[in-house]
């Protein structure tokens, strides 16, 4: 199985950003972008004109993770600012969802949805087949280094199953607790995309080289 690595920049020091941002261009899939909007989680982090900025020297692609209100108010602004995909909170689409998933496909991205925790997988089960990306949230949205939630491994594993039994092309992404304390329980229910935080990957040394060899090493302890 080939794993890929999408880094959350809402972990990064901003103070080194470009040095940051080159040195993930040569190591991570993607740059995971989180957008915030104090209302749908209360915090507020990156937003579609920094993503903007980062688009300039980013090499790799940006997936924007949208934990607000009203997500299709940010589409436009998101697909100008470089996203590659689209990810909004399927607690927050249902409402419109079709319409949501065909305007970011107009606008020549991705799309994805997000289930937070206590999400069944049922909520998006009538587009899921629409999805590129299915970002499955194994901590409640909207901060960073929080307590793994382990109720989340059924419901990967049953996005797995769905994707097997129905050929469905959707990545499966998990946000939130990658570390090496979960690396094993997150591959064997079936993730395919780990979004790298403070936990995983920022945290481990100030020197995101190190940070990242570090994880990298981890990660094939407990994988292989």
């Amino acid at each position: 199985m080939f794993y890929k690595f999408s880094a959350s920049l809402m972990c990064m020091n901003f103070v080194e950003l470009k040095n940051q941002i080159d040195i993930l261009n040569s190591k991570a899939d993607f740059l995971h972008v989180d957008i915030m909007d104090g209302h749908y989680v209360k915090n507020l982090t990156l937003s579609p004109v920094i993503m903007a900025q980062i688009k300039k020297i980013a090499k790799i692609p940006m997936d924007a993770h949208l934990m607000v209100d009203n997500p299709s108010d940010y589409l436009d602004a998101l697909a100008e600012a470089g996203a590659c995909c689209i990810t909004p909170h399927a607690e927050t689409v249902n409402k419109d969802a079709f319409r949501t998933i065909y305007r970011i496909r107009e606008l020549g991205c991705k799309a994805g949805i997000a289930l937070n925790p206590a999400t069944p997988l049922e909520y998006a089960g009538y587009y899921i087949h629409l999805l590129d990306k299915l970002t499955l949230m194994t901590v409640d949205a909207g901060y960073a280094a929080q307590r793994f939630v382990p109720e989340v491994l059924d419901k990967i594993k049953q996005a797995k199953k769905w994707k097997e039994e129905n050929g469905y092309n959707y990545l499966i992404e998990v946000d939130g607790a990658c570390n090496e304390k979960t690396y094993r329980l997150l591959a064997d229910a079936g993730a395919e995309v780990f979004v790298m935080g403070s936990t995983g990957l920022f945290g481990l040394d100030e020197d995101l080289e190190k940070a990242w060899q570090k994880m990298a090493e981890r990660f094939k302890r407990q994988l292989y």
